[in-house]
């Protein structure tokens, strides 16, 4: 930590924390929707496994959204503390973007999410699913606005530098800016594919323990059909998002191919299954290709040729390696849901999904590959984009605060520390209560109980 500087220090603090955050509002608008369809689906039919379902989950949203909260107020002061620059530059576009998602999806979920965890004995069972639905929409306008700001980083647009400082100009432009409607989807797909693996993951836990059985086949079977549709309507997604990347950052897209050299005519871009990208040599070690498939995945031609690192200087580059194997391992992780859910609903065909173990024992498994897949998916965005913060108008060096490398040391080991412990023994419990299983949805407060927060919702403790 002593020979990095105070930038790569703040770089890394914000990747560490917004690490952590992100698996919290992930799983908050994959649950928040999947709960709205428990409880909608238990008000049609009237089966009460829907509403012990709901009840259980709704639990683990509760904890979940709680960390989520946090873990975001904490991140937001980093544009302030360590990213001075970039809120000087770009706070005029970010900060109301930001501003418009408190304003209408936190207000949203905050005036409902009361009603939804402890409103069960106080109003009707139709106010409560309305209640549970706009808690559910709020969730996914948040994800809206977020996702412009982000995007406008990308791909930013609709604005005019004035003195050095970004003024917007087109707020229409701004928001729906070129990569937003791709950003937007593949990340709300990503979320209800975190949370679908979730789901099975539990399910299938306790079908191996031999407990809760009807609760656990309905969690298992929700699942995998959520996981075979929305899987591989992710990875068409991805596809398309990978084509408006080439186009207006076309450095990113070689950066996750390992494309170093332009293509002799003719020759095409090779798809680069495994490799050891080399950022001093300016090459790649150990190469496992196959011709022309990355020509035709990327330009629809078989010798198409793409921008090539080489084409910019080193210091418009990112870090190839990184950016390189993250993708590959969002892509491998999203072929793997792919084949798990197909040959999940193949045996239930076969009438032998529940008792193939080995395949249990697989969903198990498979049920943090979501997130990985999610993070991974981040560190190629995040980490492709650079040098700049937003592309093309404002560089990372421009953007961060004047600390010294030692300051930044100080606050980066008391942020890990923090994480590790609060949010540490936060997952430890989520884990502890999906462990405990459907049980818990017994206990819902009572009239006399009035929660005063979210964590209120879940009166269990964990030995």
């Amino acid at each position: 930590m002593i020979d990095l500087s105070a930038i790569d220090l703040a770089r890394i603090q914000f990747a560490f924390t917004v690490s952590f955050h992100i698996i919290f509002p992930a799983i908050t608008i994959g649950l928040a929707s999947y709960l709205a369809v428990l409880e909608g689906t238990w008000l049609r039919t009237r089966n009460p496994v829907y509403l012990t379902l709901c009840k259980f989950w709704m639990k683990i949203f509760a904890v979940n959204f709680a960390m989520g909260v946090v873990s975001g107020i904490v991140m937001a002061y980093q544009f302030g503390t360590n990213w001075s620059g970039f809120s000087t530059v770009a706070g005029s576009v970010t900060g109301p973007l930001l501003t418009y998602e408190v304003l209408t999806a936190f207000f949203l979920e905050a005036g409902f999410l009361g009603v939804m965890l402890f409103g069960w004995n106080k109003v009707t069972e139709r106010t409560h699913f309305v209640a549970t639905c706009l808690v559910a929409i709020g969730t996914l306008v948040s994800m809206t606005w977020i996702l412009a700001s982000n995007s406008w980083m990308q791909t930013p647009q609709g604005h005019e530098i004035v003195d050095g400082i970004v003024v917007p100009v087109d707020w229409f432009e701004i928001i729906f800016n070129p990569s937003f409607p791709y950003r937007l989807v593949h990340m709300g797909l990503a979320a209800f594919l975190c949370t679908a693996l979730l789901v099975a993951a539990t399910g299938a836990y306790h079908l191996l323990k031999n407990q809760y059985q009807v609760e656990s086949r309905k969690m298992v079977m929700m699942a995998l059909w959520m996981l075979a549709i929305v899987a591989p309507l992710q990875a068409l997604v991805g596809d398309h998002h990978g084509l408006n990347t080439l186009q207006h950052q076309p450095i990113k897209v070689a950066a996750m191919e390992g494309h170093w050299h332009a293509a002799e005519e003719g020759e095409g871009v090779p798809l680069v299954l495994f490799a050891w990208p080399d950022n001093d040599a300016e090459t790649n070690h150990f190469a496992v290709e196959i011709p022309h498939l990355a020509s035709l995945i990327l330009t629809h031609s078989f010798d198409g040729d793409i921008p090539a690192l080489m084409s910019v200087p080193a210091a418009d580059r990112p870090n190839v390696a990184l950016v390189f194997w993250s993708f590959r391992v969002m892509v491998a992780l999203g072929i793997a849901m792919i084949a798990l859910a197909w040959i999940g609903l193949w045996l239930r065909r076969q009438g032998t999904l529940f008792e193939k173990t080995g395949f249990l024992k697989l969903l198990v498994c498979m049920g943090p590959s979501g997130l990985v897949a999610l993070l991974a998916g981040w560190f190629v965005t995040e980490v492709g984009r650079q040098p700049w913060v937003v592309y093309g108008v404002l560089r990372t060096m421009e953007a961060s605060s004047a600390h010294s490398a030692q300051t930044m040391s100080i606050s980066l080991i008391c942020f890990v520390v923090g994480y590790l412990a609060i949010f540490g023994l936060g997952i430890f419990y989520l884990i502890r209560l999906l462990g405990k299983g459907p049980e818990l949805s017994n206990n819902t407060p009572t009239s006399a109980q009035r929660p005063a927060r979210p964590l209120s919702a879940v009166n269990d403790l964990i030995d």
